[in-house]
């Protein structure tokens, strides 16, 4: 072992690390405390800053197409036309506080499932036992941890009696990893690091000593934390693609509006203030302003149909972002599996038994040899194991009051244990009872194994030991028969052992040993031969079943599930073949920091299964899928998950289990931990997208048509047929009625069994861009027609355009049923989506008042209309839709599908 550097601490001896940190066994003064606290400062991360209330509101006001009309809202308000400034000002702000509120929404509801949790340390300072807030370490603190603590600070340990530490959180390792005093190899990962104690992880059994060697941002928590601010956040595929949308959009409209400008005062001879009126006109009808609306809210939808099923949506787009994601990367631990570590397969020297169940609840099945179910009262030593490994045992089983979940306390593999016996009716007290435990030695990683000392009340002794297979073969001379022992077949064990690793499983044998009179205390010399070996039990952190469903789904609908975990490579490819992952060979980190960017993207297609992996590798992992054009959502719960997390295209975060770290750093919380709820996810955010494209298909046509209407009616020299305030009634009136209710409609039948949608596609493609242009087209000519035909009948100018707009909106009307299917027929049914009638009732009112209610008549300068007026009204709007649906039947007919 090569000359450690001062920061490997791991691959230092315990001496040199107090003489590095100049320290000792008693801790540090008060003097070198508080000069250290002032060098190092607290031991906390620093806190990511949020947007506050003004920030979350001014940026409401960040889009292209707002900044145009807000310059429209200027220039009227320059030529004197307070009102119609006025009127675009408020639909801005409306848009604005529509998305203001339902971003407010999202942040409460992601903190009113953050834990806050506030940490004691206990620490040795000048020969004194303290209690001292864990902000208050400093490098050279002398901590002492016990079972149920929570780690403080990066510590070398010192002192260990049989210390082990639960790090899932920070290297996906699902079972406690054993520590201890002895310096490990420099190069060692940090999982195999057994010498230290990381921030964040949490203490599960024995106890220990530990010098703080590093706190706050010098942690791995805190590296991890630093890695995070330095990984980009990728655009939504909704946000990128508005954005486009939104550029093109307001290039024509600028265009348009300098166009017609120059148009009637070069060539048509109207005067500059005329004209810039029209220009502003044309760039108001033009201009979707109800779309920023109709987005936040059908975002707002989805976000809350979500929160239903038990996820927190953080960011609107989010949702929407899954929609498109092609590859799902898990963590495994408490996300693929249930974090619950389960006996799964019994080994004796006559029979193998399965057992069913998973988790800690005692209930469950058990199968015999050939399958069918065992007769519980013959296998004597399936209940000889089961009641070892009750008696040999620290941790508890408890259940809540309904007695449905199940917790323990202590270590989950000796509570595997407890739930084998129980699951074969042995009750804890009745045992303890028949066979008293005298003296027991705890599990120690230098002998493998732990051992308990019994008596039966008869006079005899008994000790069992539970234990690393290897070992356990090596002290026992005999195995147990049909209830008498026999000489031990080595060979046959380990062949059990082969087979065991072959499916995944980590194996622990059992054994007993018989004394001959009953003794009081237990020794290591009594370790050490003549036991008759029980079995081998064979454990797994299950998967959950609501995954295995989950990943199946997801594939139907083109999405590939990798999982990425720090577990070792064979436990990480049995879960994935009971996943329905496949075979493939797990590509480890080792490997993976051998493999070239090529190379390794080579093989990313193939492969689903990487194990052993660091935060780096993660992040690594999700950079390379990226740039290999792959969609990216990243799921997990621990720290060592948050930079991928964070650059994945859209990273899901477990609520329940999750650090706050993961939490931060994710686009969408889980409240249920179920990685089930993703593919629910997966189905909405393809919804909230088809309904987006349904409404901006609906949206665009009305405001092409109002701009045509200018466009047409000024190159023909026509008084303009609707007013710019009247445009503005339509585009807000019917954007919050008719497009929203497009937001409510349901799920496509085949949204699940699509390809993912390319993000690089436009949102609205040229064949969608022709069925606008064809409705705009048609609005346009009902428009112009009727208000022509109304001056020909001699009608006032405040009737024909009365006349024009509530044709408009007819046509709007008629073409929201063909809206609902943008291939197949118009839809008229009200139960899937009763929003639609309920819209069209409350646009009908509102069309009522504004043609008849006096105080609306003098703002907008309208007419009352005769039955005449309305007869041709709906006969415009009937006639548009059949046009459309005839085109629709005929692109059927045809193949060619929008």
């Amino acid at each position: 072992m090569s000359t450690p550097a001062p920061h490997d601490w791991h691959a230092q001896h315990a001496e040199q690390t107090l003489q590095h940190l100049d320290t000792s066994p008693d801790g540090l003064s008060a003097e070198q405390v508080q000069e250290r606290l002032e060098s190092f400062g607290p031991n906390r991360l620093p806190r990511r800053r949020r947007n506050g209330p003004l920030r979350r509101l001014l940026l409401q006001f960040h889009n292209l197409l707002i900044y145009v009309l807000l310059l429209s809202a200027l220039v009227t308000l320059a030529l004197g036309e307070w009102l119609d400034s006025a009127v675009i000002f408020a639909v801005v702000v409306i848009n604005a506080i529509v998305g203001f509120i339902q971003e407010g929404k999202a942040e409460q509801a992601m903190r009113a499932i953050q834990k806050m949790l506030t940490l004691d340390s206990k620490v040795r300072r000048a020969g004194r036992t303290l209690n001292v807030p864990a902000e208050q370490l400093v490098p050279g603190d002398m901590v002492m941890l016990e079972a149920g603590d929570r780690v403080p600070a990066d510590m070398r340990l010192l002192e260990c009696r049989d210390l082990r530490i639960e790090e899932a959180a920070l290297t996906g390792e699902s079972l406690p990893a054993s520590k201890q005093v002895e310096p490990v190899a420099q190069d060692a990962g940090i999982g195999d690091r057994y010498s230290m104690a990381y921030s964040g992880t949490l203490v599960s059994a024995g106890s220990g000593t530990g010098v703080v060697v590093a706190t706050a941002g010098k942690t791995e928590l805190g590296q991890i934390s630093h890695m995070l601010g330095e990984v980009v956040s990728l655009q939504t595929p909704l946000l990128a693609d508005m954005a486009r949308f939104a550029r093109v959009l307001t290039f024509i409209i600028l265009a348009l509006a300098v166009g017609t400008y120059l148009f009637g005062v070069g060539l048509r001879g109207y005067s500059t203030d005329e004209m810039l009126l029209a220009a502003v006109g044309l760039a108001v009808a033009a201009i979707p302003e109800g779309l920023p609306a109709v987005l936040t809210i059908t975002l707002a939808l989805g976000v809350q149909r979500m929160a239903r099923r038990r996820a927190i949506i953080r960011r609107l787009p989010a949702v929407e972002s899954l929609g498109a994601v092609t590859v799902i990367c898990s963590d495994k631990t408490g996300t693929l599996t249930r974090n619950e570590m389960t006996v799964q397969q019994v080994f004796t020297a006559a029979h193998r038994y399965q057992i069913e169940g998973v988790g800690y609840a005692p209930t469950g099945r058990i199968r015999c040899d050939d399958g069918r179910l065992c007769e519980l009262e013959e296998a004597s030593d399936l209940h000889a194991l089961a009641r070892a490994g009750l008696l040999c045992n620290s941790a508890s089983l408890l259940a809540d009051g309904s007695g449905d979940e199940w917790s323990i306390a202590g270590d989950p593999t000796e509570a595997a244990l407890l739930t084998l016996a129980g699951k074969l009716g042995l009750i804890a007290a009745h045992e303890h009872g028949y066979t008293p435990r005298v003296d027991s030695i705890p599990f120690s990683s230098e002998r493998r194994c732990m051992a308990s000392l019994h008596h039966d009340h008869s006079g005899h002794g008994l000790i069992y030991m539970i234990g690393a297979p290897e070992r356990l073969v090596e002290v026992c001379n005999q195995q147990l028969i049909d209830g008498s022992a026999e000489p031990l077949d080595p060979s046959y064990w380990h062949g059990v052992l082969s087979d065991g690793a072959a499916q995944g499983l980590r194996m622990l044998g059992l054994a007993v040993r018989a004394l001959g009179a009953p003794r009081h205390e237990l020794n290591y010399e009594d370790l050490e031969g003549d036991f008759v070996l029980l079995g081998l039990v064979g454990m797994l952190d299950p998967p959950r079943e609501e995954a295995i469903e989950a990943i199946n789904e997801c594939r139907q609908a083109g999405i590939a599930v990798k999982m990425i975990t720090g577990d070792h490579a064979e436990t990480a490819a049995a879960i994935a073949r009971r996943l329905g992952l496949g075979d493939s060979t797990p590509i480890t980190g080792a490997e993976l920091d051998r493999l070239s960017d090529s190379q390794l993207d080579a093989r990313l297609g193939d492969t689903t299964v990487f194990a052993r992996t660091s935060p780096a590798h993660k992040l690594r992992l999700v950079q390379r899928l990226q740039a290999c054009g792959a969609r990216v959502a990243m799921t997990g719960d621990g720290v060592n998950d948050a930079p991928a997390l964070k650059r994945a295209d859209i990273g899901v975060a477990m609520g329940i289990k999750g650090t706050e770290v993961a939490k931060e750093a994710a686009q969408m919380v889980l409240a249920d931990d179920n990685f089930a709820t993703i593919a629910n996810a997966v189905e909405e955010g393809r919804t909230v997208y088809d309904n987006l494209k349904k409404s901006i298909l609906f949206i665009l046509p009305t405001n092409g048509g109002e701009a045509m209407v200018l466009l047409v009616a000024i190159a023909l020299g026509l008084t303009l047929p609707i007013t710019p305030l009247q445009i503005l009634w339509v585009n807000m009136i019917t954007a919050v009625t008719l497009a929203l209710a497009l937001a409510f409609e349901p799920g496509e039948a085949d949204v699940m069994r699509r390809p993912p949608r390319d993000p690089d596609t436009a949102l609205l493609s040229t064949q969608l861009m022709w069925r606008v242009l064809l409705v705009a087209i048609l609005m346009t000519a009902a428009c112009i027609g009727v208000f022509v035909y109304a001056q020909q009948l001699g009608w006032s100018m405040e009737a024909s355009r009365t006349l024009a707009v509530n044709t408009l909106v007819a046509c709007e009307i008629a073409y929201l049923f063909s809206s609902r299917q943008i291939n197949a027929p118009a839809r008229f049914g009200w139960r899937d989506n009763p929003m639609v009638w309920g819209m069209i009732v409350l646009l009908a009112l509102l069309q009522l008042a504004f043609t008849h209610w006096a105080p609306l008549q003098r703002l907008f300068a309208t007419q009352s209309l005769d039955p005449l007026g309305w007869g041709i009204c709906l006969l415009a709007g009937a006639a548009l839709l059949a046009v459309v649906e005839t085109e629709k039947w005929l692109r059927r007919r045809a193949g060619w599908p929008l």
